[in-house]
């Protein structure tokens, strides 16, 4: 058997995809790379390190969801991006200071540190750094 396979997207719900595409678009510093209507849906993707891609739905009106993401609550609880040194997260903090997303402070553990912010829906997004670097 070969060895477990990466990730190749993630999909994220969000109520407003006029709010959430400008946001994720000024976040990834780039356009989607793809924009369609699949079903009942919205999908809205962008190309990341790896080939991965990082998706966000929108479903049509009266199927939107009410509520905004809670970790707190079964499923997902964040979605994380790695970088390779603790520097970099620093790097990105100034970034996101520079771009009006508010973050915290980085947190630094064992098993790594990490920098923690979220979108307009409360999704919890993250850049990570392993730990010693």
């Amino acid at each position: 058997m070969a060895d477990f396979p990466g990730i190749t997207h993630v999909a994220l719900t969000v109520t407003d995809l006029d709010r959430s595409v400008p946001w994720y678009q000024t976040l990834f510093g780039a356009d989607p790379v793809l924009d369609q209507d699949v079903g009942p849906f919205r999908h809205v993707a962008w190309g990341i390190d790896n080939n991965t891609l990082v998706s966000l739905h929108g479903f049509k009106k009266g199927t939107d969801p009410k509520d905004r993401f809670s970790e707190f609550r079964v499923g997902m609880d964040h979605l994380s991006f790695g970088v390779p040194t603790r520097q970099e997260l620093e790097n990105w903090g100034k970034k996101l200071d520079d771009l009006g997303i508010a973050h915290g402070d980085i947190v630094d553990a064992d098993y790594g540190s990490g920098l923690s912010f979220r979108d307009p829906d409360n999704n919890a997004l993250e850049f990570f750094a392993p730990p010693g670097t």
